[in-house]
């Protein structure tokens, strides 16, 4: 019985292999059997294991040490950077603003903490959760030899010159990390890893967060700088606001604010820093979240928009991020839904024009 299995096993190999003129040969990474062509090919995929192999693969030179230094010291200054200034927006905005809120109301001085508590422990964790979680190593497989390799056990796989490994479908290597990544979208050195599969959610709730406690800084600070602000009067824009154009009235504006800042204590100083630095962050974030979301909702990564071919093969749709944020059933059967209903509309409107 196992003889015959064998043998059937070696009919489908050769039907595989050698049905095709002996004029161009090659091995196949995946299984090492010699594959034969009627003419020559750049690239070929192997017929029983499934493997991509290319005739001539370019020689990767291994990094050198002063690169890898390099970039080791890049994602350290980025992290430290992006540490340092998520802390001192937390301390210096409790020793700024709280202070003024509890002069206006206790109630409201205990809510707002309570709040920055919650917003702080979620941007951390989540911060956390993409920096220190792998990004998605590939799952070890075997390859090398036929009778080891199964029948299209390697589909689409390729080989990575670098790790000396199989490299699975989507999956790119990294020379920061040294690894092969799966699903990688990118590199992100301010949390000094890769964005892959296994902690690409992670990255984008810590680009929410982030989002939604720079925007409630902004306006915490914005709110405490109003009330701490020294008076300030327009004498030239009372007395001649009739002859002055709108321009000049808003260069008035803005001089005699510039010029009542000088007076500003410590803490007022720390207000506008931080009003300003959560402004300018949150615009740069809300790109980034815009990016990535338009990325999850057309199946896609930042690697795959850059090859147009794997584009072309992936659905997009509102069931893509139910999956991504692993929706809970009710709610995904909602969105859904909606998403299947508008499409139907879509598609009724085209019919009509």
């Amino acid at each position: 019985m196992e003889n015959q299995q064998q043998q059937q096993q070696l009919l489908e190999v050769e039907q595989c292999v050698t049905s095709i003129p002996e004029d161009h040969e090659a091995t196949c990474w995946g299984c090492g059997l010699r594959l034969v062509f009627a003419s020559y090919a750049p690239v070929f995929k192997c017929g029983w294991c499934g493997a991509i192999t290319q005739s001539n693969p370019t020689s990767r030179k291994p990094d050198s040490i002063c690169f890898s230094h390099w970039r080791r010291l890049r994602d350290w200054f980025f992290v430290t950077v992006l540490i340092l200034f998520m802390v001192f927006v937390i301390c210096g905005g409790v020793w700024a603003v709280y202070p003024i809120v509890f002069s206006i109301s206790n109630f409201w001085g205990i809510f707002h903490c309570i709040l920055t508590a919650f917003l702080a422990a979620f941007t951390i964790t989540s911060y956390c959760l993409a920096s220190f979680k792998s990004a998605g190593a590939p799952a070890n497989i075997r390859w090398g030899r036929y009778p080891m390799v199964e029948k299209s056990d390697l589909e689409n796989y390729t080989f990575c010159t670098y790790c000396s490994k199989p490299k699975p479908p989507r999956a790119h290597h990294c020379r920061s990390c040294k690894m092969c990544v799966v699903d990688m979208d990118h590199h992100c050195p301010f949390i000094g890893n890769c964005v892959g599969a296994s902690n690409h959610r992670a990255f984008v709730i810590f680009l929410i967060s982030v989002v939604i406690s720079c925007t409630y800084v902004a306006i915490m600070t914005i709110y405490s700088s109003y009330h701490i602000w020294p008076s300030v009067d327009f004498p030239n824009l009372a007395s001649s606001r009739h002859s002055m154009n709108s321009m000049k009235m808003l260069l008035e504006i803005i001089t005699t604010l510039a010029s009542s800042a000088f007076f500003l204590s410590a803490r007022g100083v720390v207000l506008v820093y931080l009003a300003f630095a959560s402004l300018s962050v949150n615009a740069g974030i809300c790109v980034l979240l815009c990016q990535q979301l338009s990325y999850v909702y057309e199946g896609n990564t930042y690697l795959d928009r850059l090859n147009s071919a794997n584009v072309m093969h992936r659905e997009r749709g509102l069931q893509n991020l139910v999956r991504f944020f692993g929706c809970p059933y009710s709610i995904s059967r909602v969105l859904l839904r909606c998403s299947n209903t508008g499409k139907l509309q879509d598609n009724s409107w085209s019919k009509l024009l």
